[in-house]
């Protein structure tokens, strides 16, 4: 049903997060700050389910550096979503369900999504200023 996909809605069906909540999910090594994690984290705003790998802005930053990532943060969350967004509209692949991919074929998908869309905006910024690619 059109529009009966919300954001939790997707969610409850997500392979992806099954595997999450169950404990089963590839795993991943990153540094940063000089601290070692191993867990995946995600972006999210309030209406997620309170989950540790759900990092979700501070509702009320006391302070500026607490002010300043919750304002990265979440302008960072909101990249990402406008970038779906972007990504639908162009690439009707992303608008179907991907339940029967593996996760390796749609990280080159995402990879493959996010090269095009780069050379569409410096195409159409090259246009935009004047410059013939033909000659």
């Amino acid at each position: 049903m059109l529009g009966s996909l919300s954001d939790i809605n997707v969610l409850d069906r997500s392979l992806i997060f099954a595997a999450l909540a169950e404990g089963r999910t590839a795993p991943v090594n990153y540094t940063i700050n000089g601290h070692e994690y191993t867990m995946r984290y995600y972006l999210a705003d309030d209406i997620y389910t309170n989950w540790s790998t759900f990092v979700k802005t501070i509702p009320r930053p006391l302070g500026a550096k607490r002010k300043y990532f919750a304002s990265k943060q979440e302008s960072a969350r909101k990249d990402v979503e406008r970038a779906f967004g972007v990504f639908q509209s162009r690439f009707v692949i992303v608008c179907r369900p991907v339940q029967y991919w593996d996760e390796e074929t749609l990280a080159y998908i995402m990879k493959a999504y996010i090269i095009m869309h780069n050379m569409i905006i410096e195409d159409e910024e090259a246009i935009n200023l004047g410059f013939d690619h033909e000659h």
